[in-house]
Parts: structure tokens; sequence; C-alpha cells
């Protein structure tokens, strides 16, 4: 899945910020999605600074981690997209592979620590509880981890990190593939201001959509709504929790619908939004 440029009025350099450095998963993913295109990447240290940068420019798109199939859900990420005012263009969906690397004249007896975004320390425990004499490091990026190994010559040090961002920065694999599970993958949102999510995807190829609603803590709330989804012939292919802070044993529902006719979907909208205390549309987008 790719994104679209269907107006020629826009530039043809698109501006995605992401968080990480260069050669880093998110900067794999958007290359991917936007492939063919002429792309300039702002790279952000937090994914704050993705929504700032949105903010600040509304021509910037922003390109966010929101779930991975092995660590499940990035909460702080929902939230942060609920609380900014973008909205979702499109997804991408990435294979997520790991390998350790170090400097080129290091090797594996030299190693005495990894380090690595913690997610990817996670995905990547089996290996890890093999090497016991390695110390696992928790740092800001997986890409950054292994810029910040080259940059300073770092040895003694190595990174889990994909085996590109290892040759980017002209580090040496000592084991690549070495995440837990070989099926797995990380889902990306495209989110964009409002205001540009025409240029950026076809309103009437759109087939699913991220919605976020609060209902009241009463008896067959959140049934009622799934029975009218289900009656229009909306599928649910993801529903997410979490709590409303201040309203005890309330919570927002983040739900992913997928659906064959734009029309009933908006119907279904219409006839749940009675049974809410507040519903908010975060995307419509063609989904892969």
């Amino acid at each position: 899945m790719r994104g679209f440029s269907f107006h020629t009025s826009l530039t043809t350099m698109k501006r995605i910020a992401i968080q990480g450095f260069q050669g880093s998963f998110h900067d794999i993913a958007a290359h991917q999605y936007f492939g063919g295109e002429q792309i300039q990447l702002i790279y952000c240290s937090t994914f704050e600074q993705v929504y700032e940068n949105i903010r600040r420019d509304p021509t910037v798109i922003g390109m966010t981690a929101i779930e991975n199939t092995i660590a499940g859900s990035l909460l702080h990420n929902y939230e942060l997209l609920r609380a900014s005012d973008a909205t979702v263009v499109g997804e991408h969906k990435l294979h997520i592979e790991h390998c350790i690397c170090c400097l080129p004249d290091d090797d594996w007896t030299d190693i005495t620590e990894v380090h690595s975004h913690p997610v990817a320390l996670a995905q990547c425990n089996a290996f890890l509880a093999n090497h016991p004499q390695i110390k696992a490091v928790e740092a800001e990026d997986t890409a950054g981890s292994a810029e910040y190994i080259s940059k300073y010559k770092c040895h003694g040090m190595a990174a889990i990190c994909n085996a590109s961002a290892a040759r980017l920065y002209g580090l040496k694999v000592l084991q690549d593939q070495i995440q837990d599970n070989k099926h797995n993958y990380t889902r990306f949102l495209v989110v964009c201001n409002p205001n540009k999510a025409d240029f950026l995807r076809p309103l009437e190829q759109t087939d699913k959509a991220s919605l976020v609603f609060h209902v009241a803590h009463e008896e067959g709330s959140l049934s009622k709504v799934l029975t009218i989804l289900s009656f229009y012939g909306i599928n649910l292919t993801k529903i997410q929790s979490l709590p409303v802070i201040g309203c005890e044993w309330e919570y927002l529902f983040y739900v992913d619908l997928t659906f064959d006719s734009l029309t009933r979907y908006r119907q279904s909208i219409d006839a749940i939004i009675p049974l809410t205390r507040s519903l908010r549309i975060l995307g419509e987008y063609i989904g892969k």
C-alpha cells in the first residue's frame, strides 16, 4: 500500500515526520509507503515531536507506529493521536527483522552490552536469554543505537536494529533474524492535517476507518454499539480500551472498522452517535 498524489498543484516533495533516525523502522516504512515519490524525512526523537511538526506546519505528514503483532498496541500513541488534530489517511504494515551488530573489528567475545529500543529488546527475549553475558540497555531508537556506536567507536557495544541500518552505519552484522517470532509485523498510521487529507487519499475508495468513542458505564452500553455496527455490515477488526482519567470504570474505545459501502458506514456512524457520550472519527482510509 502506498500513498496517493492526486493534485498536481501540490509540491512533488512530501515532508514526512517520523520517530527515529535514518535507517529506523519508521524510515523503512515511510520509504515503502511513499515508494516512487520524492520525500524528505524529518527525524524526531519522540512521537510527541511528530505531532508537533504537523501542528506547526500543516503540510507535514506524520508516520507513527500504532501496534505490533508481538508487543501489542502502543497505547501512548493512541492517546497522542486522539489529543491531536491530525487525521489518519493511510496505514502500512512492515515485517520487522532484527539483527545484532557491532564495530567491524569487534566480535562476539568483545561484546558486553547491546543497546536498542525497549520494544526491539522485548522482541528478542529468547536471543538475549541465550547470551546472558551481554547486558541489554534500553535506548531511544534501534537505528540510533547503531549510529551512536559507529559515531563514537564504541568497542564492546552492540546494537539491535535492522540489517539495513547496520550497513548504513558501517557496522558488522554478527547475526541476523534474531527476533523471537519470524511473523513479526508493525502497523504504522499515516497522519496529517485534516485540511490536507483529501490530497493524500481518495475518499470514495476508502474501506477502513479508525474511531474513538466513550460510552456510559451502564449494562450493555458497548454491546449496543457493536450490535448496530454489525447490523450495517461493518466489520470490527480491532478494539482497544483505555480508561477515562477521572471517571472510574469508564473507558475510551479505539476501534478499527472495515466496510464495503461508504454510505452504509456513514449510516452506521449516525446510528451509534446517540449511544455514545462522545465519538470522533480518527480517520478514513484505504486498508492494507
